[in-house]
């Protein structure tokens, strides 16, 4: 009977454990291994798993499969005759299979003094023609961002040199790179420019309070804040390239996220032997948290994005690639009216807009090198209202009207070969600029007093043009690596120009030269610096501007020039990594700007707005304006080994930009100091914690001129700042921390998530500048000294100043499910 027992519960347990041996969750990751200079497939390519030890070589496409047990892990990958190279913190899972595509960078000497010296580290993240001020970020740490909530924008702030606002911590993206204009950044996805990544965008600067990317379409992002590589045009603070992956080549696989604030869901698969594709659709849904919660405002978003990618043969490859959204900003009347909240109505536009960027390109491979031809579109349509109350709009109580429609059509050709151990790089572009605006706003009401005389004359602003133009360019870069492989040299130009009346039609006077060195001073330790000139376009705002009722400004000047925006570059700095995985950089750097547009009618500098709602260039400037930005950056990065990761970064500069007068002025983000500890550790079980501490110096501020704003309060919903005290005042410094605790379950066929993301944990106060109203009696009105209906010039209101330093915490709880 015994045995009977034991016989039947060891052929249970046998046949259980068969099951579940049967049933244990699989991942697979696959890709392509390509040469880095020549883009060319590589086969017999070693790749191993760290620190299993199993691997597989390339097959002759240059394409690997490895299937294995789910978990992060480290990719050794390795061939002879080129440097070796690791990935870090590769996450595998059994819900979706990981693709990417991996780029050896060859080994010219085969000495081993030489192998051990060029060695790839997998946190270096500088190249031949960028040799410093260059950082890398993969999508995982993209995803587990703390705080970040899969949003490119926010992430990337804690990279060195990155601000995030005017006094930080607040709910915009506005990218400001070593004190620089948000204006002044350009964004590629896969090659292709994409003016717009945020939602709610800024016409004529680009930020807003939520990013459009999808993070699971992003295999890796770099961001150069100097140095820039000459194929790209119009950057003067940094070039971010957001690199897609490729969809799935053997089946149809996807995810779902669903977050405090929006569902998104993505789809990768193939759609034929030689074509794949990718395809995202995102819904918020804060109009009704913000309902609920009984604030004024109701943003409402969509966001799609694709891309297909066919292999035509082995050396052609076509893609294309799209990204859109479409927006709404508007107000509902909250259940208990208070100061804030009313103040909330009035004070900001409403807003409707709608972009797309839609792209196709075709990569040849020829000897020795590649060629690529890009053809896109691109269009924003922004439109804007605002009224002197904007819960009862009417045409007469009209302050503000935008409606503007930006169109390119861009074509774009570049190379690459090597020819006699030199790297070559040549190219150009073409655009069509079709830009629609009507544009009206009240600056200044006229206001009477009570005996019907005029104390303020009325200024406003109504600019109608349709303008479409030419823009053209041409770059060619030379690299090369000396003295026995230890000094890299690059040598770039681009020259750039446009057929607009106001503007400038030789390309020649947009010479734009460039030249980076490195050195090798040790097996570990490079010694960088470069210098640059580059040039901008000034927003098609400002190049289209024409005053309709001049007499209503009081400068003879009521067309803009459209002069190109100048800034020199001077950068040096050490990187030294201790081991593959460790990274350690100092540098300096110098901006010097020129030819920067100017407001004549606050005589302020328009590299210290774009953070509002709206657009900026829809006024008379002048471009005489002048600026400076200077600083030390440091960063120490730790790849993924042992399960901990982490980045410190640490910045000080000084950026300033002078008024009409000449004078240099503390630019609206000249926070002085910037710090940003970012780490992550991975815990057994699938459970992973990640903590992030940010520290943003005090901002400048401008103080209110209480008479103005007491005049102007009623029609314009906010106070008039004293530009002749501009930026005079300082906020206090702002710092936060934010915590992501992740836990994943992998099961046979699908992978589930869950996560908790706090923003602002221990919930300190955000600065901001205090904002002027008028004090009011709940919903009945605005109260008033004498008790009598208030005035039009505001004599008898009693001004209030809401303080703007609030302290809140964001909890958002969501789940990921890969299938």
């Amino acid at each position: 009977m015994n045995f009977k027992f034991l016989f039947v519960l060891s052929l249970t347990l046998f046949i259980n454990a068969v099951l579940k041996a049967q049933n244990i969750p699989q991942a697979r990751i696959s890709g392509y291994v390509i040469d880095k200079n020549t883009q060319k497939p590589l086969a017999g390519v070693s790749i191993e798993i760290l620190p299993t030890g199993k691997g597989v070589s390339t097959d002759s496409a240059g394409f690997f499969r490895i299937t294995g047990s789910p978990g992060t892990y480290n990719f050794k990958v390795t061939r002879i005759t080129y440097l070796e190279k690791t990935l870090n913190n590769v996450v595998l899972t059994s819900g979706n299979e990981t693709t990417l595509t991996i780029e050896l960078e060859p080994d010219a000497k085969k000495l081993d003094e030489i192998v051990i010296l060029n060695k790839r580290n997998s946190a270096k993240a500088t190249s031949l023609e960028s040799p410093l001020s260059v950082q890398r970020m993969t999508t995982e740490e993209i995803k587990r961002n703390p705080g970040g909530n899969f949003d490119i924008s926010k992430v990337i702030q804690s990279l060195p040199g990155v601000g995030g606002g005017i006094g930080g911590g607040g709910f915009r993206n506005d990218i400001i790179i070593r004190g620089g204009a948000p204006s002044e950044n350009v964004y590629y996805l896969d090659g292709i420019e994409i003016p717009v990544i945020n939602h709610f965008g800024t016409q004529g600067s680009g930020g807003g309070p939520q990013g459009i990317l999808n993070a699971n379409f992003i295999e890796e992002v770099k961001m150069n804040t100097s140095a820039f590589d000459a194929r790209y045009d119009n950057a003067l603070s940094s070039v971010l390239q957001f690199k897609q992956k490729s969809g799935n080549n053997y089946k149809t696989q996807g995810n779902v996220i669903l977050s405090a604030t929006e569902l998104a869901i993505t789809l990768d698969g193939p759609l034929s032997k030689k074509t794949t594709y990718l395809a995202s659709v995102r819904r918020s849904y804060l109009q009704l948290l913000f309902e609920a919660i009984d604030l004024p405002i109701r943003p409402n978003y969509w966001d799609y994005q694709f891309k297909t990618t066919t292999r035509i043969n082995d050396k052609t490859t076509l893609s294309f690639m799209g990204i859109g959204a479409i927006d709404e900003f508007k107000f509902a009347a909250p259940k208990e009216a208070s100061d804030e909240k009313l103040y909330v109505i009035n004070s900001n536009p409403m807003i409707n807009q709608w972009n797309y960027t839609i792209g196709a390109s075709l990569k040849k491979l020829i000897s020795n090198g590649y060629w690529n031809i890009a053809l896109s579109r691109n269009t924003l349509n922004n439109q804007a209202d605002k009224y002197e109350d904007n819960d009862n709009p009417t045409d007469a109580t009209r302050t503000l009207m935008t409606n503007s429609t930006e169109t390119e059509n861009k074509l774009r050709f570049d190379a690459s070969t090597l020819v006699n151990g030199v790297k070559l790089s040549y190219g150009a572009s073409a655009q069509y600029v079709d830009f629609d605006n009507s544009y009206f706003n009240v600056y200044r009401k006229a206001v009477k007093n009570t005996a019907g005389t005029i104390i303020q004359p009325a200024v406003t602003i109504s600019s109608a043009n349709k303008v479409d133009f030419l823009k053209y360019g041409a770059f060619i870069q030379l690299s090369k690596k000396v003295m026995n492989e230890r000094m890299a040299i690059s040598l770039g130009t681009r020259i750039d120009g446009n057929s607009l009346g106001n503007s400038e039609a030789n390309p020649f006077k947009q010479f734009s030269p460039r030249l980076a060195f490195s050195y090798a001073a040790t097996s570990k330790t490079n010694l960088n610096a470069s210098i640059g000139q580059y040039h901008k376009l000034p927003a098609y705002t400002q190049l289209a501007y024409f005053n309709a009722s001049p007499s209503t400004i009081s400068s003879p000047i009521y067309s803009n020039p459209g002069k190109y925006i100048t800034s020199t570059h001077y950068v040096a700095g050490i990187e030294h990594m201790p081991n593959s995985s460790l990274r350690f950089t100092l540098e300096g750097f110098y901006k010097g700007y020129s030819n920067y547009p100017i407001s004549l009618l606050d005589g302020v500098s328009l590299a210290n707005k774009g953070t509002e709602f709206g657009s900026i260039g829809n006024e008379p400037v002048s471009q005489g304006g002048k600026g400076k930005a200077y600083g030390i950056e440091f960063l120490a990065q730790k790849k993924l080994t042992k399960r901990f990761f982490g980045i410190l970064s640490y910045t000080f500069y000084h950026s300033t930009f002078t008024d009409l007068k000449g004078k240099y002025v503390p630019a609206s983000w000249d926070n002085r100091h910037l710090v940003s500890l970012t780490w992550g550790y991975k815990f057994k079980r699938n459970w992973e914690l990640g903590l992030k501490f940010r520290y943003q110096g005090a901002a400048p501020y401008t103080p209110f001129d209480m008479t103005a704003s007491r005049l102007n309060y009623l029609t314009q919903g906010t106070g008039i700042l004293d530009n002749g005290k501009y930026n005079s005042l300082r906020l206090d410094a702002f710092h936060a921390s934010d915590v992501r605790i992740d836990k994943k379950w992998n099961f046979n066929k699908f992978t589930l998530d869950l996560y908790l993301d706090v923003t602002n944990w221990y919930v300190a106060k955000t600065p901001g500048a205090a904002q002027y109203t008028f004090k009011r009696n709940g919903t009945a009105g605005f109260a008033t000294t004498d008790g009598k209906p208030i005035r039009i010039d505001g004599s008898n209101a009693v001004p209030l100043l809401l303080e703007n330093s609030d302290a809140f915490s964001t909890p958002s709880f969501g789940f990921i499910v890969e299938f």
